[in-house]
């Protein structure tokens, strides 16, 4: 799991639920990196303290953390290593 914000954006979601009024929303990650910092934590027990649901208040929130699975950031992390390779039909 990435352990700051611009680790989250370079290949991570997060979106956050609220468990009283059960609203989900995707996380802006380059707004919250530019607020706190890129070097800011980005582990839940760092975010979840701080959140709040803007539709009823609610502070029971959950985060969930979802990697970037498209073909072309999945290349990327891949770089010129053998799964890579393959992957590209070389």
């Amino acid at each position: 799991m990435a352990s700051t914000l611009q680790k989250l954006i370079d290949g991570r979601s997060i979106t956050a639920g609220c468990l009283d009024c059960h609203r989900h929303q995707k996380f802006d990650l380059p707004a919250l990196r530019d607020s706190l910092g890129p070097g800011a934590p980005a582990m839940e027990w760092d975010i979840r303290p701080k959140m709040k649901c803007a539709i009823c208040g609610g502070k029971r929130v959950t985060l969930s953390y979802t990697p970037d699975t498209s073909p072309k950031k999945m290349l990327q992390q891949l770089g010129d290593g053998p799964a890579a390779l393959l992957l590209r039909g070389k």
